[in-house]
């Protein structure tokens, strides 16, 4: 391997161990829950119960992204989704299937309330 080959090849697999260790702390940037200490919200697996009783299905997975809790999941009319649940409430907030946002709760910051 030449020098500028080698060295290229180096600068390569440097990036991509930055970008794996880095990775699991990026974010989606989807949604954004000011939720407070992780200590305060409710298990996930209540999250999954919640949705199973409401008719989802296929829950693949439930995880932490920006302080809100993401579910991979089929809704009960059969739309295959990633949606964002407050982790204290479990309000859902944002359902999105393959960057088309289906549902988004609106919140109207100005007077500190929501609807």
């Amino acid at each position: 391997m030449s020098t500028t080959r080698s060295g290229l090849f180096i600068s390569v697999v440097f990036f991509l161990l930055q970008v794996s260790i880095v990775s699991p702390a990026l974010s989606t940037g989807l949604m954004d829950c000011d939720t407070g200490d992780p200590a305060s919200w409710k298990a996930k697996a209540e999250l999954q119960a919640k949705l199973e009783a409401e008719g989802w299905t296929k829950i693949e997975k439930i995880k932490v992204d920006d302080g809100c809790y993401e579910a991979y999941a089929t809704t009960p009319d059969g739309e295959k989704v990633e949606a964002y649940f407050n982790p204290i409430t479990f309000e859902k907030l944002l359902v999105a299937r393959r960057g088309l946002t289906l549902f988004k709760k609106r919140i109207l910051f100005e007077k500190g309330v929501t609807d």
